[in-house]
C-alpha cells in the first residue's frame, strides 16, 4: 500500500579483473576470427525454389563475437566476467500488484563487445491477505454488523487499507448490501495521489442463541410489527 525497500541477494556478473573482460590469458589479446573477418557472421547461400537465397548467421567459429581466444584467461575460462553474489536494495513502489516487476537499470548482464549493462527485474511476490480481495486497484471485503444495527442504522468501523474509517450504516439495510468507500483502495503505481475504492459487503450477524430477555425483547418487535403475539409451541399428541 505504501510501497517498501527490500534487500535482495542476486548472482551478478562483473568484468574479470585479471584479463579486463577480454577473456584472453593476461600477456595476450583475442584475435580476429579469420573465418567472419571479424564482423560475427557468415553469408550462406541456399537453393530454394524462388532461386539461389543468401542468408547471414551466428559464425560457427567466433560464435558471433568476431574474435577468437588462443589462450583463455585461467580466471575467467575465457568468458572475460567473474560472478559473484551482491546484496542490492529494491525500492518497491506504493500500489504495486502481484507479478508485476520492478525494474533495477544497469544491474542486469554485461554488455556485449563492451556494451552497456541490461537491467534487473524483479518480480514481486505479495503475501495473501485473509481480509482484503484485490482487483486492479479496487479492494473488497466483508463486514459483519449486528441485527439491531442493520434495523436501526448505527455507526461502524470499517478497516481498511490504511487503517479503520468510520461508516454511518443506513437503517433497514439488508444482508449483501455493497457499500463503496470512494479513494480507499489501492495507490495508482504512476500516481500515489489517484486511488481506487474500498467495496464492503454488509453480512447481518443473524443470532442463533439467545437468552429469555432476548427472546422476549424480540417478541415484543414482533407484536408491535405485526400486531399478533407469538405463543410457545404446541406439544402433539404423542408430546401430552
Amino acid at each position: 500500500v505504501r510501497g517498501t525497500t527490500k534487500k535482495i541477494d542476486v548472482t551478478l556478473k562483473d568484468e574479470c579483473s585479471s584479463c579486463h573482460g577480454t577473456g584472453a590469458k593476461p600477456g595476450t589479446s583475442p584475435e580476429t576470427c579469420s573465418k567472419c573477418g571479424g564482423r560475427g557472421q557468415v553469408t550462406f547461400t541456399q537453393q530454394s525454389f524462388l532461386g539461389m537465397v543468401r542468408s547471414q548467421q551466428p559464425c560457427p567459429d567466433c560464435h558471433g563475437t568476431g574474435k577468437i581466444i588462443k589462450e583463455k584467461c585461467p580466471d575467467c575460462y575465457g568468458t572475460g566476467y567473474i560472478s559473484s553474489k551482491k546484496t542490492i536494495e529494491v525500492n518497491i513502489p506504493a500500489g504495486i500488484d502481484n507479478g508485476q516487476c520492478v525494474r533495477i537499470q544497469g544491474k542486469g548482464e554485461p554488455g556485449v563487445n563492451g556494451g552497456p549493462r541490461g537491467d534487473l527485474l524483479v518480480a514481486v511476490i505479495i503475501s495473501a491477505s485473509t481480509e482484503f480481495e484485490r482487483d486492479g486497484y479496487n479492494i473488497f471485503s466483508n463486514v459483519v454488523i449486528s441485527y439491531p444495527t442493520a434495523v436501526l442504522g448505527g455507526e461502524i468501523k470499517v478497516k481498511t487499507v490504511d487503517g479503520e474509517v468510520l461508516y454511518e450504516v443506513k437503517p433497514g439495510t439488508a444482508s449483501g448490501t455493497r457499500v463503496r468507500l470512494k479513494g480507499k483502495g489501492m495507490p495508482s503505481v504512476r500516481n500515489a495521489a489517484q486511488r481506487g475504492d474500498h467495496y464492503i459487503t454488509l453480512i447481518v450477524d443473524i443470532p442463533t442463541k439467545l437468552n429469555q430477555e432476548q427472546k422476549d425483547a424480540l417478541m415484543a418487535y414482533e407484536k408491535a410489527l405485526t400486531g399478533n403475539e407469538r405463543h410457545g409451541k404446541k406439544k402433539g399428541l404423542f408430546g401430552k
